[in-house]
């Protein structure tokens, strides 16, 4: 039996090993094989661990390891004095003069803080003639990449970016290796957010999960963990250098000060890493608690550095595989206590780590010396530790801070050509400041930075291809209609929210808190978020749209209660109605309440009693007859199968309609003519409009909406609508021709 498993920690040490050895290849160091580093010198001791390794236990082993650091820090003091006092050979050697406060040299202790690495542009005690590197040059660009999966991931690695934003002056290039679910949500991001000198490559993360998925593993990210162990054979083979993120971590700094840290590396150094700061590698948490060997204890790969062109690495590996692989550092750590020399060790407070029983608060004395604040325990923000309330209350600026904030230019830094944005501003330079409607006509070529599926998301589709999503926008005022909605309606839905960062988040507390938005997995939520002064209704509802993954979908509006039966009653009329073979529009009519506590009709019958007693009322009779009078009330009374009606002037009823149907006119913005002018476009197109018998859907009472206001206070805002209706029905004649006259001359005798 021993025989046995030690057979099989042998096959592991060897599959691990062949996995292991083509990383550290590729990650080997130009710097390490640089003409600018002697091979013939011998190079100080990596770190006091380094230095530590070989020491005997006990009080003469201390003894000897504190003689030797001294040792180490006089001649690297040294070797400092002998570098300043030497003439600068070129304007490149000199250190900068606007750097960031505190030029000097500085040491500290193990445990702590390392030497202030980023304010230095070469290794310090190399005997080389070379010239000295500048930091980071303005305009080169930093490589990040960083693994993510899934919808949660997706929305922690946005507060990750939104640091890395707020601090840089470099442009960026980052390279996300993720699922198809996090690809998709991450390219709409990226692509809507439209930031300056920011390149966004993905690489599919499911392609690479069977170099990885034989490996033990109890972490709690799962196989997404261990994705680090094969990024050779995922980025670009030219890629010099780059650094690895995860994505719980906030930075308080520039990231090209952590960049800068590459002109450290010498020798054969290939990692940048900072050690680990709880006592799991040493073994005595508990009893009979077996960690993977580890170089004292351990390195953290929450955030390290690699660089270099495919080489050679001498890969040493014992029979170290006895224990579960807990995560990806675990491999990283027991590769490195067989060989140091692989190691470039960074001051821990580019990975201050907040987990319980963690020592972070050695790698500060002062809030400026925080550089990187690493959540790396399952219970995040929950975590325990001395100074947890300033930590989060960092993390929750960026958390809520308005991303649209980060579209900053980096001035003198020539940008790639981005077709997007060049016509975009090409179209906004042909408008007419000067114009009287100027904004509304802005506001329909406006970006908006869009999180899709902000919430996890599930949907298995139906095998009759009959279902259908309902689709409506909100903002933050309507967000109490949506467990309402979800009891009303147990199909898919799909919602976009337009929300602020800050509201946004607000969202996620209270659907999180919510047992019936939880138990829901089949409901989309997109965020579109805040900019400019006009509610983008249009808009949001074709972003809602977009993301339908059912053959059809029913276009409501968020205060509307559907009845009970609805969603079934909507499938069987596909296949009554024969929708995937004709252009139907099934309308489904339209009542409202005045009463906010309202005992809901259950059936048509129930609800014409309501309507007679005056409890319900047709919509809008009162105020906009027009807009439903097309369906026909009286008939539909004692209607029992479906019938047609006919397109009149401002008629808006809510129908379902196939996922291929036109979108919105986004020139419709606020309040005024946003559904009318889609119905004008169904009734175009040559959809027939069919009237539903037993279907029916109710409006609940709410307070006016800020835009309704605008248009019934504000002259100009009518006015400007009116304009829009006219080009729209212009652009209706040019595009349908003779048949589309008929919505004019609607217009006119209305």
């Amino acid at each position: 039996m021993l025989g046995m498993c030690r057979g099989r920690r042998k096959f592991l040490v060897a599959s691990l090993a062949l996995l292991f050895i083509p990383a550290l290849t590729w990650l080997y160091l130009s710097v390490g094989i640089s003409p600018c580093y002697n091979s013939t010198v011998k190079p100080l001791p990596l770190s006091p661990l380094e230095a530590l390794s070989s020491t005997p236990v006990g009080g003469a082993g201390e003894r000897q390891a504190l003689e030797l650091r001294v040792r180490v820090v006089e001649e690297e003091n040294r070797a400092l004095r002998r570098e300043l006092s030497r003439p600068p050979r070129s304007p490149s050697a000199q250190l900068p003069s606007n750097n960031h406060r505190g030029n000097q040299s500085r040491t500290h202790s193990e445990e702590g803080t390392g030497d202030n690495e980023s304010q230095k542009a070469v290794t310090v005690g190399n005997s080389s003639d070379c010239v000295r590197h500048p930091v980071v040059d303005k305009c080169e660009t930093i490589h990040v990449a960083i693994v993510c999966a899934g919808y949660n991931a997706s929305r922690d690695v946005v507060t990750l970016v939104k640091s890395v934003l707020f601090h840089r002056r470099n442009p960026l290039h980052f390279h996300f290796i993720t699922d198809s679910i996090a690809q998709q949500i991450l390219s709409s991001l990226f692509h809507t957010w439209m930031v300056p000198a920011v390149r966004v490559d993905f690489y599919d993360a499911d392609e690479l999960k069977s170099e990885v998925s034989w490996i033990p593993n109890k972490h709690y990210s799962g196989i997404y963990g261990l994705m680090k162990l094969v990024l050779t054979k995922t980025l670009p083979s030219d890629l010099q250098r780059v650094i690895v993120l995860d994505t719980d971590i906030t930075f308080a700094t520039d990231i090209a000060e952590l960049w800068a840290v590459f002109h450290k590396f010498k020798g054969q150094q290939v990692l940048g890493l900072v050690e680990n700061q709880s006592d799991w590698y040493l073994g005595n948490l508990w009893k009979n608690h077996r960690p993977w060997p580890a170089l004292g204890r351990g390195f953290n790969t929450g955030d390290r550095l690699k660089n270099g062109q495919p080489k050679y690495v001498v890969f040493l590996c014992g029979d170290i595989i006895s224990y579960m692989i807990l995560c990806l550092q675990d491999i990283f750590n027991a590769v490195i206590k067989q060989n140091p020399f692989l190691v470039h060790q960074l001051p821990c407070f580019w990975n201050v780590q907040l987990s319980d029983h963690t020592r972070s608060e050695k790698c500060y004395k002062d809030v400026s010396d925080l550089k990187v604040i690493h959540w790396n325990s399952p219970k995040k923000l929950r975590v325990k530790n001395k100074h947890v309330e300033f930590f989060r209350n960092l993390y929750l600026t960026f958390l809520e801070y308005d991303g649209n904030l980060l579209r900053r230019e980096l001035f003198g830094c020539p940008s790639e050509a981005d077709h997007n944005s060049e016509n975009l501003q090409k179209t906004l330079s042909e408008l007419d400041e000067d114009d009287p409607c100027y904004e509304f006509r802005r506001e329909r070529f406006t970006v908006h930075r869009t999180h899709l599926y902000f919430l996890h998301y599930e949907y298995k589709p139906s095998s009759d291809n009959t279902d259908v999503t309902l689709v409506a926008q909100l903002s933050m005022d309507r967000l109490q209609m949506l467990e309402a909605i979800c009891k009303h309606w147990e199909g898919p839905i799909s919602l976009a929210l337009y929300l602020s960062d800050a509201e946004a988040q607000q969202f996620l507390r209270y659907a999180q808190g919510s047992e019936v938005l939880m138990s829901r997995g089949n409901v989309g939520y997109h965020i579109v978020y805040k900019e400019g002064q006009f509610y983008p209704v249009n808009l949001l509802r074709n972003v809602a749209m977009r993301h339908v993954n059912t053959p059809y979908m029913f276009l409501s509006d968020i205060d509307f209660l559907p009845m009970y039966s609805l969603y079934e009653y909507l499938r069987k009329s596909v296949v009554q109605l024969d929708m995937a073979n004709t252009k139907k529009a099934l309308v489904v009519p339209a009542f409202e309440t005045l009463r906010y506590r309202l005992s809901y009709p259950k059936s048509k019958a129930e609800l014409l009693s309501q309507l007679d007693m005056g409890t319900l009322f047709t919509f809008r009779y009162h105020v906009w007859t027009k807009g439903h009078a097309p369906t026909n009330f009286a008939k539909w009374r004692t209607a029992t199968t479906p019938y047609r009606v006919q397109w009149e002037a401002d008629f808006e009823p809510y129908v379902m309609v196939r996922r291929d149907s036109p979108e919105y006119d986004r020139r419709f913005v606020g309040f005024g003519w946003n559904k009318v002018a889609h119905i004008m476009e169904l009734d175009a197109q040559e959809y027939e409009f069919v009237v539903l018998p037993n279907a029916f859907m109710i409006h609940m009472p709410h307070a006016p909406s800020f835009d309704i206001t605008k248009f019934r206070s504000n002259k100009q805002y009518r006015v400007c609508l009116k304009t829009l209706k006219e080009e729209f029905q212009q652009n209706m004649s040019r595009r349908y021709g003779f048949a589309a006259l008929k919505y004019m001359t609607a217009e006119n005798n209305s």
